[in-house]
């Protein structure tokens, strides 16, 4: 092989890279939009419920099985699910605030800072949601616990 071929193989197997590497940037990323339209425009493709049958989590958060413990009865699905992702955590917070309500879950209240907490309350069940920004990825812990005795004392009344 000639120099000039080698040098236009390297040419274009460079320029091959470089459009592979474009086509698969998400184009809102360069408007300043986080991924939160990406996980919402395929939400059908990108969400589950996994343990909690009525918690939807993005796929793009996997499991922590160490950090998590979930029990399981008939009905009944307690503790704790963690899960981690590269997800921008101001779009995982909006993704539990919609998905959430959608699922039937009330919004209490919540702390936005960096480990942000959400608490969720349905009739019979809590949920705590406490998101974190690490080096590498976001991680959510999501627990949720039965209520016990009656719910409409205190602060919620």
């Amino acid at each position: 092989m000639t120099k000039q071929r080698f040098m236009t193989f390297i040419l274009f197997g460079a320029i091959a890279i470089f459009m592979t590497s474009c086509a698969t940037t998400d184009s809102n990323t360069s408007t300043g939009e986080t991924s939160q339209a990406a996980i919402q425009k395929d939400q059908g493709s990108t969400s589950a419920y996994r343990e909690f049958g009525d918690v939807l989590i993005p796929n793009e958060m996997e499991p922590v099985s160490d950090a998590s413990f979930v029990y399981v009865t008939s009905g009944l699905a307690v503790g704790v699910l963690s899960v981690k992702g590269h997800v921008d955590t101001d779009s995982l917070i909006s993704f539990f605030q919609n998905n959430m309500a959608k699922d039937n879950w009330k919004l209490i209240s919540y702390f936005k800072s960096p480990k942000t907490l959400m608490l969720f309350r349905k009739e019979t069940r809590w949920s705590a949601i406490n998101i974190t920004e690490g080096p590498y990825y976001a991680y959510a812990e999501i627990w949720v616990a039965p209520t016990v005795g009656n719910t409409d004392i205190g602060l919620l009344k």
